[in-house]
């Protein structure tokens, strides 16, 4: 389906509810398998999610030998559930996903789980998916992992090392990337009881296994999902002075590193308010953007199309570092994003790591934005509605991370029609 988007202005005060956190809830969902007891509220009903969910009780429930896994587009649920499937003795499992998928590296987590005694064979093509897994008890409890790529890689160790009967050392080379999504594990691994460290460039994770099952089930309530919220802050950015939307379920201390877009988005003129109740305010105020915008963002990756796009709205030059992971995402972005912002009259320049962006005077409006069946790219672009109707191509692709957002959009009083190619 294609999106097509008219000239439209903002419906202010409208209050949103923004679903669970995908990074979270992936999270969670590997957890809930290794510890049955637990109970995932506000879980995110993205298609990541879908897809980890179908793939665990697939997994759990099916006799044949090998389980054929099809993980589509996940990337996180790719990384994840090889390192779960790694540990499940005595079962082996055909782990794929799509064409892109297949061309997204995986040695480093695969070298990673060998270290540790794990059983891993590419089926085709070294170092990329499809893998064929067979389910081991690993007996090791060290290893060590360049940092500097995904964290994923990371996360997906730490959540199966309280399985380990002497816990998990995991030291990382390297400068380290997307760091909050690192802590986010940790955090979530202590709030279900596992004691972990993280000193230097060393990650410690005890064994964990509790003595007496609990009677009642252990409730995780998921945060709303910051990475969602940044679409509506860029809104906000492009919108009139005094403009205002209230979103529900995100708290002042989050475990997410996109909270960060409230301080970014502050110098776009962004107020980020924290009522009662998990809500935030978002106010357009009256104070002018910067004149150049500037930040770097390997900890938060995920924002650089919203930001780059917001700067671009509103008429003002950027530059973004920290950019290095954005080319094994579910598209190259940095090369996605050259497109698609040159078709609007963008000058745009990029390295491996960063991105430049001058000031537009003007956008060309009816452009047709193509997506790269990255859930991302639709949603950074969609705000330019509030300054030229543009099409979106294969709009929903955005049920992978936020199946709600063009709901959301329509509430807000951004007008839409949906065709078919």
């Amino acid at each position: 389906m294609n999106c097509t988007l008219a000239l439209s202005t903002v419906r202010s005060g409208v209050n949103l509810v923004v679903s669970g956190s995908k990074s979270e809830t992936n999270r969670l969902r590997l957890l809930q398998a290794l510890y049955p007891y637990l109970q995932v509220e506000n879980a995110s009903n993205s298609d990541d999610s879908e897809v980890m969910i179908q793939a665990l009780e697939k997994s759990k429930n099916s006799n044949s030998n090998p389980v054929y896994i099809d993980v589509h587009h996940a990337g996180t649920a790719m990384r994840f559930l090889t390192a779960f499937f790694a540990i499940q003795e005595g079962k082996e499992v055909l782990l794929t996903g799509s064409t892109r998928m297949q061309e997204r590296p995986i040695q480093l987590l695969v070298d990673a789980l060998i270290q540790l005694g794990a059983v891993i064979i590419y089926e085709n093509k070294p170092g990329f998916p499809p893998l064929r897994i067979h389910g081991q008890k690993l007996t090791r409890s060290q290893v060590t992992l360049p940092a500097n790529v995904s964290s994923q890689y990371i996360s997906a160790l730490l959540l199966i090392a309280p399985t380990l009967e002497q816990g998990l050392e995991l030291t990382l080379t390297g400068a380290i990337t997307s760091l909050p999504y690192i802590n986010m594990t940790l955090a979530l691994l202590n709030a279900i009881g596992v004691r972990t460290s993280f000193e230097g460039n060393v990650v410690t994770v005890s064994h964990f296994q509790p003595q007496v099952i609990p009677s009642q089930p252990s409730i995780v309530r998921v945060e709303s999902d910051w990475s969602s919220a940044s679409y509506w802050y860029s809104i906000i950015a492009l919108s009139p002075v005094g403009t205002q939307i209230t979103l529900s379920r995100f708290k002042p201390k989050s475990v997410q590193g996109d909270h960060i877009l409230a301080v970014l988005y502050a110098k776009l003129s962004v107020e980020t308010e924290f009522l009662a109740e998990d809500q935030i305010r978002l106010t357009k105020v009256a104070l002018p953007p910067v004149a150049h915008f500037e930040a770097h963002l390997s900890d938060t990756p995920d924002l650089a199309q919203t930001l780059v796009v917001s700067c671009l709205g509103l008429g003002i030059g950027c530059s973004l570092t920290g950019l290095q992971t954005l080319k094994i995402k579910e598209t190259d972005r940095l090369q996605a994003l050259y497109n698609e912002l040159t078709k609007l009259g963008a000058s745009v320049t990029f390295t491996n790591d960063a991105l430049a962006l001058a000031p537009a005077a003007q956008l060309l409006a009816d452009c047709t934005i193509a997506t790269y069946q990255d859930h991302r790219m639709a949603m950074a672009f969609a705000p330019l509605a509030l300054r030229v109707p543009l099409v979106i191509e294969n709009a929903e692709v955005v049920s992978k991370s936020y199946p709600e957002f063009w709901n959301d959009l329509e509430q807000v009083g951004i007008h839409f029609s949906m065709s078919e190619k």
